[in-house]
């Protein structure tokens, strides 16, 4: 399998994470979850990758020091990592929420569901559609 591949996760919530990684993992056992505890950290992380080709980042939306929104703008409005495919997580199901995702620059966005199973096919998803490219 593809070696390198990266999932750059941002959530303030330790279980959240724990959850999240180990449905990562069971999507592509070869993935890398490097975590951030908040937006800033999930920056900071991203900018000191040395190889971001085959890598993706997910973000809660509420977070402290730097939300979701604002973390994605950072990512998007730096020439250097425009293209980095970025995913929201939210426990809102919110449509204004998710307007305002896209339009920071998000190619997707998930509402947290209440299953493991429903989880794993999220991660799925996005293992398949950002991870699986060449």
């Amino acid at each position: 399998m593809k070696n390198g591949q990266t999932v750059h996760l941002g959530d303030d919530d330790e279980d959240d994470r724990m959850l999240i990684k180990d449905a990562l993992e069971e999507a592509n056992p070869n993935v890398t979850v490097v975590e951030a505890e908040d937006g800033r950290e999930l920056i900071d992380n991203v900018k000191n990758s040395k190889d971001l080709s085959q890598t993706v980042v997910v973000v809660d939306m509420n977070m402290p020091r730097m939300n979701g929104v604002e973390a994605i703008k950072e990512i998007k409005s730096d020439p250097e990592l425009v293209d980095l495919p970025t995913v929201m997580l939210s426990t809102s199901d919110n449509p204004e929420l998710k307007k305002r995702a896209i339009a920071a620059g998000a190619d997707d966005f998930f509402v947290k569901p209440n299953t493991f199973k429903a989880l794993l096919d999220i991660a799925r998803g996005i293992v398949n559609k950002f991870l699986g490219r060449e």
